[in-house]
């Protein structure tokens, strides 16, 4: 085995992000397979062998681009029937938001405070508008050179649990159970968790390594549901339209502005939830609409599937010669109703934070991650830090003392399930 046993935890979690961030793995939005897109094995390929250099046998990645592997336990077979397995995942692809492919990182060295210029396209990070940044003063930032997005969400994910897998590998004397490695596809075009197999998985518990500040672990989501409206018109000769004209464009644009301004993603923040018009289509004849409907409680998701029932039949009044349909169908839900069931999944973390000597902050996530259907599909798995900021963006950046706390933590975490069991 190829092993740097002399490496700090810091160097080995940088050099794994640059390396992982030059291969792009962007997704693809409607993209009838899984993957979406053929270049996110050519990452999940590396960290097979990678993980094969470090001892782990079982590592393997499917047809459908899911990478799983099991870190054995080193406790005594008597010890490990006490232990839970715990997962640690994350997810290959990156977002086709910005630009991905060519990634070019940069190492801000010893970052002294102010704007952090890049290289290209007159992109600036400024100060003020990422308050974040006096946090990390005399700290390494890494970003793109302003061409493309980074891909800390969710490369850094991906480094940090192969660094702490590294560590665990080269520190025998830190004891841990069964630790069972994944790495999704296509979680940024929310299907990474369509195939995932949890009892092939076997981990009692996972954590998602795809937060971002430090110290964050988010046991919290939306509930997620998709109203799809559509609207049959009538068309004829313009010029001779009176009375006889039905226009599925227009009628769109009229259910489009009778959606309340006070509840769409615009106007809401933190706790509140939104309505929100994703996209639009049609001409005359024919025009579609597809509107998401977010809330942490299921009272909100109700009350914003009554707004829309009702400007749906107040238009269908006004423009009766109209067809017009909606089908509301629910994405994902809150994970947590399902990870407040065992306690033990966000204690741990809790703890497993504060040992890495940072202050916790459980925070709720205003989108949802693998982690909120894999909650539903048997494995509670909470979302832990990363310490990436403006993700999908070409101003992202991410700060490498974050990145080793995250590695740090994991680490914790692995140790925390053993001294709570045996």
């Amino acid at each position: 085995m190829n092993i740097n046993k002399t490496i700090t935890i810091r160097e080995d979690v940088v050099n794994r992000f640059i390396k992982y961030v030059k291969i792009d793995t962007q997704s693809k939005e409607d993209a009838e397979q899984i993957p979406s897109t053929e270049k996110q094995f050519d990452l999940a390929n590396i960290l097979v062998s990678e993980l094969k250099e470090l001892g782990i046998k079982d590592a393997h990645v499917d047809k459908h681009c899911y990478v799983m592997a099991t870190l054995p336990s080193n406790l005594s077979d008597t010890e490990n029937k006490k232990v839970p397995k715990v997962g640690f995942i994350a997810h290959l692809d990156t977002s086709p938001d910005s630009p991905g492919n060519n990634v070019e990182p940069i190492i801000h060295k010893n970052y002294k405070g102010g704007d952090i210029v890049l290289p290209k396209n007159n992109v600036i990070i400024k100060a003020d508008e990422n308050p974040l940044l006096k946090d990390s003063i005399n700290d390494d930032i890494i970003t793109s050179n302003g061409t493309t997005l980074l891909g800390a969400d969710d490369k850094a994910g991906v480094a940090e649990i192969m660094t702490a897998i590294n560590y665990l590998v080269n520190n025998p004397d830190v004891k841990h159970g069964d630790i069972k490695i994944g790495f999704t596809p296509d979680e940024e075009v929310g299907r990474g968790a369509d195939l995932f197999d949890v009892a092939k998985f076997g981990a009692d518990f996972a954590y998602t390594l795809d937060g971002s500040t430090i110290g964050e672990l988010e046991k919290e989501t939306f509930n997620a549901f998709t109203a799809t409206i559509k609207i049959t018109g009538f068309m004829v000769h313009p010029g001779y339209a009176k009375n006889k004209m039905v226009n599925a464009a227009r009628i769109a644009c009229d259910i489009i502005s009778k959606i309340p301004c006070d509840r769409v993603p615009e106007t809401t923040e933190e706790r509140e939830g939104y309505i929100h018009l994703h996209g639009i289509s049609g001409d005359v004849e024919k025009a579609s609409l597809k509107v998401l409907l977010r809330d942490f409680e299921m009272e909100g998701i109700e009350k914003s599937k009554n707004i829309l029932n009702e400007i749906i039949a107040s238009v269908k009044d006004r423009y009766p010669k109209a067809i017009i349909e909606m089908d509301i169908a629910e994405t994902y839900k809150n994970m947590r109703y399902k990870i407040e069931e065992q306690p033990i999944v966000i204690d741990c973390a809790v703890e497993a934070i504060k040992k890495s000597k940072i202050e916790p902050k459980i925070r709720v996530i205003r989108g949802g991650t693998d982690g909120s259907r894999l909650s539903y599909m048997g494995l509670l798995t909470p979302n832990l830090f990363t310490g990436g900021q403006n993700f999908h963006s070409v101003t992202e950046w991410i700060p490498a003392g974050v990145m080793a706390k995250a590695v740090e933590t994991i680490v914790n975490l692995s140790q925390i399930y053993v001294e709570k069991h045996v």
